[in-house]
């Protein structure tokens, strides 16, 4: 078996998502194709090679992503080590590059319910996209974990969802009144969806697409883009924005950063503590409030 073979069924074995594992080739593959122009292999390369590759990827990429394809490189020559054919990785001391700590985007209440509501309720589709948007903002879901969701993944009784998250590591999340209806009166409709027999077509799949296919998280998005364009909001919304309105909404509430963790299925807290931040009309709430003087 070929080295990236090998590095592809090492993936698989850890429960990586096919996303997760496509990355991690391609960001391969690049690396070898680099070599190459250098007169070297995977198995050849040095960490002079490596730095040199980061070199060059700094002319186009931005931190985040050359971080992720050494992330990549790293994981590859630590497998090649504890499989004995290489006495160190000669990734090891490469640093990653430093990366920048943006704020988490979050929109407005009044925002979010503006798009909530976008959604036509006379289609399966328009009922199928309100159903969604409830979701990703009642239940905090990333798009890849709504988009694999199945039929019986979803309880509107007990209103609770079960995602699949990164590492594909399971988690039980509550969600809204407003979700469990949209959902339910999407599900009504839903059979319209698989009346005409496609190849493509996944009966067990939550939420479908026009020929009743698994929709995808690039659906999600471009149909998300449509219906911020009909609210006429200034800003780029993406499904994640409203997973960080959702948390950010909630620590506002009273939420504590510990539970918020659990229901994003972040596995550092640090991860999750970048919503504690306070925006300015809060801390003038709290200080209108709480000042002897104010």
């Amino acid at each position: 078996m070929l080295p990236l073979e090998r590095f592809q069924a090492h993936l698989e074995a850890k429960g990586a998502s096919p996303h997760t594992v496509k990355a991690y080739l391609a960001d391969l593959r690049q690396f070898e194709q680099y070599l190459q122009t250098r007169g070297l292999s995977l198995e050849s390369a040095t960490r002079e090679s490596i730095r040199g590759w980061q070199g060059v990827l700094g002319v186009d990429h931005k931190a985040t992503s050359r971080a992720r394809k050494l992330a990549s490189v790293k994981s590859f020559f630590k497998l090649m080590v504890r499989a004995q054919e290489l006495p160190q990785s000669p990734a090891g001391k490469v640093r990653s590059p430093k990366l920048p700590q943006p704020l988490p985007k979050v929109l407005p209440v009044d925002e979010v319910f503006a798009i909530l509501r976008a959604p036509p309720d006379r289609s399966v589709l328009g009922l199928r996209d309100r159903a969604i948007l409830e979701l990703l903002y009642g239940a905090g879901l990333r798009a890849s974990e709504l988009c694999g969701l199945s039929t019986d993944d979803a309880d509107l009784r007990g209103r609770v969802v079960r995602a699949l998250g990164k590492g594909r590591k399971e988690r039980l999340v509550p969600f809204n009144e407003y979700a469990a209806d949209a959902i339910a009166a999407y599900l009504e409709r839903r059979g319209e969806l698989l009346a005409k027999v496609h190849p493509a077509a996944d009966p067990s799949a939550l939420f479908l697409n026009h020929r009743g296919g698994r929709l995808t998280p690039r659906s999600v998005a471009r149909n998300l883009d449509r219906y911020v364009l009909q609210c006429a909001l200034a800003r780029k919304v993406s499904p994640h924005a409203l997973r960080h309105s959702f948390a950010t909404h909630l620590l506002a509430g009273g939420a504590d950063v510990r539970s918020i963790q659990e229901l994003l299925g972040h596995a550092s807290l640090s991860t999750t503590q970048r919503y504690t931040h306070v925006g300015w009309e809060q801390l003038q709430k709290i200080y209108d409030t709480a000042h002897p003087r104010a």
